[in-house]
């Protein structure tokens, strides 16, 4: 017997914004979270550019000492998955917390901590590593201090599939719950790799964007123009709950969750495969396991990560699954406004679409102006559109040819 599997509550802390509330009203205005970089000095790089979570104070949510103890990343998930609960109206009372897990994707972890400890060890020594370096670098930590720091006792686990790791957590957190393993799990994806290291290594591919003079006009997926993508940074929270759990305590329903489809291309380290044959079947799956037909599809959140052969083989990878129907079907990159957020980007994508289904809104592609003949989709550009959403796919792909697409629906469409 399986189970339907629903979403309760959302969090976020992105560069747009923290909280759901204030991060949809941005995205709807089509502000940009692009900045130049603070956090370290980019005189070196090629790239100067990113987007930096600046309201960000862990104090709110945890004492200072266990943040002292916790990766920015893991930062994140422990404050995003506490208010995630708190808008999924769960608290110390109402949380049966040995069927409550936690599974999260990120794509790098504690990069910082790491970088850190490496500094240590050459100006000072191997006496003076940290005795927490280890445990908060490892990145399955984001998954287990959320559970240590709320007593949950259900499944826990980190996925790692790169910038696809965030939909593929939760891909599995919707396999746990409909199959009876737990009935409510905090999913979805944390990063924090904006970083001296990481930067090197991005800019070292030519995978960044170098338009530094304008920012907040550097990501632009689907564009002619688009020259890279943007780092980002923050987390995507999900509360998913079995729908006997949810409506037998009353809870709000934002979306259910009907479909989950993971492929892989075989192919490349970063390339994706030519035409995106792996991205196809990941959105075919979703829908076949959803039973809907692409027609029934109303808005599509893309990977979109401003790069020349991921925008190109996306877009292709649609018209292969939706055939004429792709012309029809609003398409939107919300990394115009956040960047990418690695393995985050599903978990925040993924509450985008959702709240397109609650507010009947697709956020648009922002800085789309010169159209690119072999991206030629119905992308919305440069503005919000109202429009009735019942069913929405959130597709994100990852280098090592990872994919995954989550299909979720108005509950009772």
């Amino acid at each position: 017997m399986t189970r339907r599997v629903v979403i309760t509550g959302l969090a976020v802390i992105t560069p747009v914004g923290t909280g759901p509330e204030l991060f949809w009203q941005k995205l709807i205005a089509g502000e940009s979270g692009i900045s130049t970089i603070t956090r370290f000095d980019t005189s070196a790089y090629p790239t100067h550019i990113a987007g930096e979570v600046k309201d960000f104070d862990p104090s709110l949510y945890m004492e200072k000492k266990e943040a002292r103890r916790m990766d920015r990343f893991t930062q994140f998930a422990v404050a995003a998955s506490k208010m995630g609960l708190e808008d999924a109206g769960l608290n110390q009372d109402n949380l049966q917390r040995d069927r409550t897990g936690v599974i999260l994707g990120s794509g790098i972890g504690g990069i910082e901590t790491l970088e850190e400890s490496a500094r240590t060890l050459h100006e000072k020594g191997p006496g003076r590593v940290s005795p927490f370096f280890v445990p908060m670098m490892i990145g399955n930590m984001a998954p287990g201090q959320v559970a240590i720091s709320l007593g949950l006792k259900g499944p826990n686990a980190a996925v790692v599939t790169a910038c696809a790791s965030g939909t593929t957590a939760v891909g599995d957190a919707f396999r746990r719950i409909k199959y009876n393993e737990a009935d409510v799990i905090i999913t979805g994806g944390t990063e924090a790799s904006i970083t001296p290291l990481a930067l090197a290594g991005f800019c070292a591919m030519k995978a960044l964007s170098t338009r530094n003079d304008e920012p907040q006009k550097a990501s632009c997926p689907f564009d002619a123009r688009r020259d890279g993508f943007v780092m980002g940074e923050g987390a995507g929270i999900l509360i998913l709950e079995s729908l006997e759990s949810a409506e037998k305590r009353g809870a709000r329903i934002y979306a259910e969750v009907l479909g989950f489809g993971a492929t892989a291309d075989a192919h490349h380290m970063t390339a994706p495969a030519p035409g995106g044959t792996g991205a196809a079947a990941a959105m075919r799956e979703a829908i076949a396991t959803a039973g809907l037909k692409p027609e029934d599809i109303d808005y599509i959140n893309a990977h979109g990560t401003s790069t020349e052969l991921n925008d190109k083989f996306e877009t292709m990878a649609i018209k292969n699954v939706f055939g004429d129907y792709a012309y029809k079907v609003a398409i939107s990159s919300t990394k115009s406004m956040t960047g990418h957020l690695l393995g985050a980007a599903g978990g925040v994508e993924l509450i985008v679409s959702a709240l397109a289904i609650k507010n009947s809104m697709i956020p648009p592609t922002i800085n789309y102006e010169e159209q690119d003949p072999e991206c030629d989709l119905d992308y919305v550009p440069n503005k919000a559109r109202e429009k009735t959403v019942k069913y929405a796919m959130s597709n994100s792909f990852g280098f090592g040819g990872q994919n995954a697409s989550v299909l979720i629906g108005k509950y009772g469409a």
